[in-house]
């Protein structure tokens, strides 16, 4: 195999980093734009600030609308912005795609958007060659309601990071309804892997408003795709800080050390919407996690925002680097 070849999943940090020196700058409406962990843009006209968002849906077919809504709206959500407005577009499968399918499909995408207060305005469908399952891709729009502006860049040295219930709610899910014949499992136990996508669910905007609401709050970021350890070395570099996260303070899902370890998945590695890690200042770490428990929501305090630049994980007493993941782990399921 070349070694050029990139795997699947986000591009590299490094080279991601690199593109986006590129795009210039100067537009002073333009109040978020792009940058290493900056989850939506952020554009000002006249009186009025819009957030907008973009993300697709690759690595599951199954409850595909469901993902679309939640995806994005966490991304506005962490911008600390309310979802509004979602245009949808789906790529369906030739030979494979049915009016029922379709039917289908819309049905869970409207459900999803009344379920999360978010109205359908547009987009597009389409079947097309070259692809084997349901691919699909969101725009959302949200408003700050004259709410101050939560950026990535934000986090300072000193700051507490909080994380939000276990990790990684998504991954699970993905693998239950994705490769339940690999797992071993009774049906019950595989049922309440796949019911994870809806309870606790894999939307962050409950803890997002909370913590917003509460103050304190310097950064906010939902860590997706690359997992809890890409999440958090992207709100490191977005502040151009370090990052020190004690590995036992991070809570795991029981059902993920019953299901990852059959493909030697690290759960810091693979995908963790359902989770959302708050950058606050230190006095307000305990009233943010008090307001989580209050609305039955677990949090934890995994770290502090460091000097840097160092991005360390503290294990067993022992400080390493927090590892980096080429691709998500979530594709060793498709290899097995």
């Amino acid at each position: 195999m070349d070694r050029d070849i990139l795997p699947v999943g986000k591009l590299p940090l490094s080279l991601l980093e690199k593109l986006l020196k590129t795009i210039p700058a100067g537009n002073p409406d333009v109040l978020a734009g792009p940058g290493i962990g900056i989850d939506a843009a952020v554009i000002r006209f006249g009186e009025e600030t819009l957030v907008f968002k973009t993300d697709p849906i690759t690595f599951t077919s199954g409850n595909i609308s469901r993902y679309l809504v939640t995806v994005n709206a966490n991304d506005i959500a962490c911008m600390g912005g309310t979802p509004r407005y979602l245009l949808a577009t789906f790529l369906l499968p030739e030979g494979k795609t049915t009016p029922a399918n379709v039917e289908s499909l819309f049905k869970d995408l409207e459900n999803a958007c009344r379920s999360s207060g978010i109205e359908l305005v547009g987009g597009h469908t389409e079947i097309t060659y070259g692809i084997d399952r349901a691919i699909a891709a969101g725009f959302m729009i949200g408003t700050l309601e004259g709410r101050e502006l939560i950026r990535p860049s934000g986090a300072k040295p000193g700051n507490a990071v909080l994380l939000s219930k276990r990790i990684p709610i998504e991954a699970v899910s993905v693998i239950a309804s994705e490769v339940p014949g690999k797992l071993g499992l009774d049906r019950k136990t595989i049922e309440e892997a796949r019911d994870l996508l809806y309870h606790p669910g894999i939307g962050i905007q409950k803890e997002a408003a909370i913590a917003r609401e509460t103050g304190g709050v310097t950064a906010m970021h939902d860590p997706t795709e690359g997992g809890l350890a890409t999440g958090l070395k992207e709100l490191a570099l977005a502040a151009g800080c370090g990052i020190e996260v004690e590995r036992d303070r991070i809570p795991v899902l029981e059902l993920a050390e019953k299901i990852l370890p059959r493909f030697s998945i690290d759960p810091l590695g693979t995908l963790a919407s359902g989770s959302l890690v708050v950058c606050c200042r230190e006095e307000s770490a305990e009233a943010i996690l008090a307001a989580w428990r209050e609305n039955g929501i677990e949090g934890s305090l995994i770290g502090r925002i460091t000097p840097g630049p160092e991005m360390i994980l503290v294990e067993n007493g022992t400080r390493r680097l927090l590892p980096e993941f080429p691709a998500d782990e979530i594709v060793k399921i498709f290899r097995s």
